[in-house]
């Protein structure tokens, strides 16, 4: 069993005013060894079709099953059933992926946070069509993230404060069109007021200095991604 990151924790609460209702969909990527993501109390806990593997190593059961299922065994169906979960099969041919799915089920059922967990893996396209759907328009005013206890990607599109730890490594990429009066406070480079655009390599691995890291931008949306060390 792990206990949850005093960071996580103060993210969530503090910097993000965390409601009552968070979801959390494991997906089926990977774990990095000498890492996990934290939990809090009243979790509703998502199993994405494989991502079932990470709550059965974490000896935890999911309230909800969701996929078309082509990576978990009988048993292991049956054992998240006999553990009263709730199972939604869906059929192979399908034009959203399993993740979608769960997130689109998230949303319909009013979880205003949304951490994906484990959804980096081997699979290139798999991995990157994760970390499209943060630009979904109808997570615009809800709080969602990718987090594998050491990576964690975030889309932002207005001010906002971070956790971080001294040397964690911060990523801003500029999404989709390139991001103006950009200024950041807790980085060993700031930014101070400037633009950065898509097609340049600027921003990418800054380092904290503290516990935190402030961001602001006038207009457009940046990839945020902080990896912990």
């Amino acid at each position: 069993m792990f206990h949850p990151n005093q960071n996580t924790l103060q993210a969530e609460g503090v910097f993000l005013m965390q409601t009552e209702k968070r979801a959390v969909l494991f997906v089926n990527g990977q774990a990095k060894p000498g890492f996990e993501v934290a939990l809090l109390p009243g979790d509703f806990l998502i199993a994405v079709d494989g991502g079932l593997r990470h709550l059965t190593r974490l000896g935890l059961k999911p309230h909800l099953l969701i996929g078309d299922l082509d990576s978990v065994s009988p048993q292991e169906l049956a054992d998240v059933m006999n553990a009263g979960a709730e199972v939604r099969r869906f059929p192979p041919a399908k034009d959203q992926t399993d993740l979608e799915l769960a997130l689109e089920y998230a949303l319909t059922n009013g979880y205003a946070q949304i951490m994906i967990a484990y959804a980096l893996g081997e699979r290139s396209d798999h991995t990157l069509g994760n970390i499209n759907l943060l630009s979904r328009p109808n997570l615009v005013d809800k709080s969602a993230w990718l987090d594998d206890g050491q990576v964690e990607i975030r889309l932002v599109s207005q001010a906002t404060t971070l956790p971080t730890r001294p040397g964690d490594l911060v990523s801003l990429f500029a999404w989709g069109s390139p991001a103006e009066g950009v200024t950041t406070q807790g980085l060993r480079y700031p930014l101070q007021s400037e633009p950065l655009f898509p097609w340049q390599s600027r921003g990418i691995s800054n380092v904290a200095l503290s516990d935190r890291f402030e961001l602001k931008l006038s207009s457009g949306r940046l990839l945020v991604m902080i990896t912990r060390h």
